[in-house]
């Protein structure tokens, strides 16, 4: 194998490549990036059994072959080749990667070694334009669950029927975001790994250009470019979000999401580390108060607000707040409660593609 690369588009292809390289792992081959040559490309493959990134890259071709290097070596050395011309063949000891007068060599595994990746997906499928899946994607994945106490919550509910709609949450938050879909052969729903949809929104654009996303066999494929990502789906059921929105409320309160995020960022400065970093709400009249309170030092502030309904104080996780006021869009924003132990509610004032619902803490204070 032998080929001749730009070294940025090499070490960026590598870069994307192996974020689906395993970390842990006793099979050395799940850290290594696949490199196959043929014709004018280079082609890579990684994967770590879950998700699989494979990424073309054009080159001069010299001998075409095939073979599995570790992929974060490969990414480090060549970072630093970004502003060389390389070339990249095989030999005794194992991959050498030529730049100027100089040489540096990495050990190697067989290709024969590395998992087959279907690339063949392609039963159901919806089209959605790429700006629309990347906002979708950012409004809801960081309500996905962190831990592995309940696996499927790692995972972002995908719905489309007549527009596709997304939910994720980790038990104390939920978020949900809708977007149109331009086309589809079967109404369905899947349940999607963040980390992949983290990736998938990494290669999308922003813009109006159409992308079509495969599902079939507890397997997802999209595609865009010279870049394709196929992830296994999660099995199991999902938390019905009917069973967790409330369907009224006794208090709606509509401020600037500007001047409330603000506040919020200044209160929480002194709760930072605090065990349930925690912000109090103060809900009445024709103002809003936040307030926090620590060893530290304590905040208290008033914005303008409008109130309807009953007055209340309630406490939350800041961060959630703030995750929450910051995936909204609008100049105005709607937090909507039923008391100060009920979950409780944030959306754009006009534009309700997207919300937000938050679990309360008890604040002792």
């Amino acid at each position: 194998m032998k080929f001749v690369c730009d070294g940025l588009s090499l070490s960026e292809a590598v870069t994307k490549t192996s974020k689906a390289c395993a970390i842990r792992t006793t099979a050395p081959i799940m850290e290594c990036v696949k490199i196959s040559v043929k014709s004018d490309e280079v082609v890579l493959l990684a994967t770590d059994g879950e998700l699989s990134i494979r990424k073309t890259v054009k080159a001069e071709v010299f001998e075409e072959g095939e073979i599995c290097v570790t992929g974060k070596l490969l990414s480090d050395l060549l970072g630093k080749l970004s502003e060389e011309e390389v070339t990249v063949k095989t030999g005794d000891r194992g991959l050498e990667i030529c730049y100027r007068d100089s040489s540096s060599f990495l050990q190697t595994l067989p290709a024969e070694e590395f998992p087959k990746i279907d690339l063949e997906i392609g039963e159901n499928y919806f089209v959605i334009k790429q700006g629309a899946l990347k906002k979708i994607i950012a409004e809801t994945v960081f309500c996905c669950a962190q831990d592995d106490s309940r696996p499927i919550l790692k995972g972002c509910l995908f719905e489309f029927k007549e527009k596709l709609e997304a939910t994720a949450l980790d038990g104390y938050r939920l978020a949900l975001s809708s977007a149109e879909i331009l086309s589809g052969n079967e109404e369905q729903s899947i349940i999607c790994p963040a980390r992949t949809l983290v990736e998938i929104s990494r290669m999308l654009g922003e813009d109006d250009e159409e992308i079509t996303v495969y599902t079939q066999g507890g397997n997802l494929l999209v595609g865009t470019g010279n870049m394709t990502i196929v992830s296994r789906l999660y099995r199991g059921e999902f938390i019905r979000k009917e069973s967790v929105l409330p369907p009224s409320f006794l208090t709606e309160v509509t401020v600037n999401r500007a001047q409330l995020i603000s506040s919020a960022e200044r209160a929480a400065i002194l709760i930072r580390g605090d065990k349930n970093n925690l912000v109090t709400l103060e809900i009445g009249g024709e103002s809003l108060k936040i307030r926090s309170v620590s060893d530290a030092g304590n905040v208290y502030e008033s914005i303008p607000a409008r109130t309807a309904g009953k007055d209340l104080t309630i406490s939350m996780n800041a961060k959630y707040l703030l995750d929450a006021l910051r995936a909204l869009e609008e100049e105005e924003c709607v937090l909507s409660f039923n008391g100060a132990i009920s979950p409780f509610i944030l959306q754009n004032k006009e534009k309700k593609d997207s919300l937000y619902l938050i679990l309360p803490v008890r604040n002792a204070q």
